[in-house]
């Protein structure tokens, strides 16, 4: 997948069958969708794969538990049913997760029990272990640092976990391989109507200036939280759709949460569930749910939001994580579909799809364990639509690039798949790649040069962020090792010395918003 080839194929095809903007998991579902059926697809992202919210989840493939409690059955039926499908395609990305629900109230184990064995049924052959109600004894077991006093038991159940940016960059790569052309850095601009259907749309390289007009026969509105954005230039009579809401997490070392078992706290003081999971060595702590006036590409998490969820976790924690603790906090959005609930915690996470009077289709909404769906039922409304010549739907089992069945998920490298044996021969080929890029990270210098030569790594946040985790492992490191990685992309980008100073620049200044102060 390099971006050079990409705009070859932008520069020398007249016209697209169809042509997505946004870059996050619903477009980049979207362009896998439209290309294995054969369309001439083109995808156009503003900043980089997965840049917003798709990059910034619990990273949890789950059926939601707690949407079954506020009766969305469908809902939970569809995400359990592609749960599933997704652990089969991408099962070097997409492991099953034991999750405990810890039980201080006598009623609380027989309560949560029977919803999590409805939970159980619904996910039918797909389902990834049964829910099983444990005694004080075997919870302490499982999650030896829950707090003790009070605990009657718990209640054991599985769902599923992922890396949510190694997804969404192993995406665009199986796009690719599909026949898509799929470029970040190239924001869309002016639309262009002829009888007042949208036929062109303006898009400029935000890497070099460069301008392109491109012609396609449908044009999908797949931008997350700036979906009313694009929907405003289409129609400026349009009534926004979303309401964002904000959740934040915490990262902190596993030996807070040291086994391979994640806490799920059912409810907390502001009515919502709170999670503490084990991922790449460390553990991830929240979520919050506030709502946002406008959307960012950098949300930055609020002090009450960092000190909600230290307050909320040490009430189950026997070793309490304190301000200090954190190595990273990073906030995303949720482009939640307007409706009549008192708060964003209570809205749709169903995806909403709309077609204007240009043609212009705009998905929303949704969430990541329902991307595939979203994206075949998009496509099923432009070939509604007549945008689209009839095809079906191959997706249910085309498997995702690096997929491959993972042995242990705790060795380094797992979530490359079958490319991590790639990664490993440039270090042997040249050992001083084999060196990591910082002590504390667990990333190596190869990885760096393996982002940028085949997943389209253009900047160091690129890289920190979304091609290695590391911003999210650990701030403070990751602005240490920023300098390390410039230089290393320079030399394979051929770029200078000035290149290098203003991407780390930008990093640091990015990063320093993740560094719970």
């Amino acid at each position: 997948m390099v971006r050079s080839e990409m705009i070859l194929q932008l520069k020398n095809t007249a016209r697209w069958d169809i042509c997505i903007v946004g870059g996050g998991a619903t477009g980049l579902g979207i362009a896998i969708d439209a290309a294995s059926r054969g369309y001439k697809t083109i995808l156009i992202e503003q900043t980089d794969f997965a840049k917003g919210t798709s990059s910034r989840s619990t990273k949890l493939v789950h059926g939601g538990v707690r949407y079954l409690q506020q009766g969305n059955v469908k809902l939970v039926m569809e995400a359990l049913k592609e749960r599933g499908r997704l652990r089969k395609n991408a099962p070097h990305l997409v492991k099953n997760q034991s999750f405990l629900l810890p039980n201080y109230k006598w009623w609380q184990g027989p309560f949560y029990g029977l919803g999590l064995k409805i939970y159980d049924w619904m996910a039918g052959d797909l389902g990834l272990g049964p829910s099983l109600f444990l005694s004080r004894e075997e919870t302490l077991e499982r999650a030896p640092t829950l707090d003790p006093e009070g605990l009657k038991g718990g209640v054991l159940f599985h769902d599923g976990q992922f890396d949510d940016a190694r997804l969404a960059i192993n995406m665009a790569q199986t796009a690719a391989e599909q026949g898509a052309v799929v470029l970040n850095y190239m924001k869309a601009g002016r639309l262009h109507k002829e009888n007042k259907q949208l036929v062109a749309i303006d898009a400029v390289d935000q890497l070099n200036g460069d301008a392109y007009t491109i012609h396609a026969g449908c044009f999908i509105n797949a931008t997350g939280v700036f979906t009313d954005h694009l929907r405003k230039a289409d129609d400026p009579s349009k009534e926004p759709v979303l309401s964002l809401s904000q959740g934040t997490h915490l990262v902190v070392d596993r030996k807070f949460l040291p086994g391979d078992t994640a806490i799920l706290i059912p409810e907390t003081s502001d009515g919502r569930v709170l999670f503490a999971v084990p991922w790449h060595q460390h553990t991830i702590i929240g979520t919050t749910d506030i709502p946002v006036d406008k959307p960012s590409m950098e949300p930055i998490p609020k002090e009450d939001e960092i000190q909600f969820i230290l307050d909320n976790i040490k009430l189950y924690l026997a070793n309490d994580p304190q301000r200090s603790d954190v190595l990273s906090v990073f906030s995303g959005l949720r482009p939640l579909v307007k409706g009549n609930a008192s708060s964003t915690s209570g809205l749709s996470r169903d995806h909403f799809i709309e077609t204007s009077e240009s043609g212009l289709i705009s998905i929303t909404g949704g969430k990541w364990t329902t991307y595939r769906k979203m994206a075949e039922d998009a496509v099923k409304v432009a070939i509604q639509a007549g945008k689209l010549e009839d095809r079906p739907c191959v997706t249910h089992d085309l498997a995702i690039h690096g997929a491959m069945q993972v042995p242990n998920y705790t060795d380094h490298g797992y979530y490359y798949g079958s490319d991590w044996a790639k990664i490993q021969a440039l270090q042997q080929e040249n050992p001083s790649l084999a060196e990591k890029i910082h002590p504390d990270l667990p990333y190596t210098k190869a990885e760096i040069v393996w982002a940028v030569r085949e997943e389209m790594c253009m900047t160091v946040d690129d890289a920190l962020a979304r091609r290695t985790r590391a911003i999210l492992l650990n701030a403070g490191a990751a602005i240490t090792a920023a300098s390390t990685v410039a230089h290393l992309m320079a030399t394979e980008l051929k770029e200078d010395l000035q290149w290098e100073q203003e991407q780390t620049d930008a990093f640091c200044s990015i990063a320093s918003n993740y560094v719970a102060k």
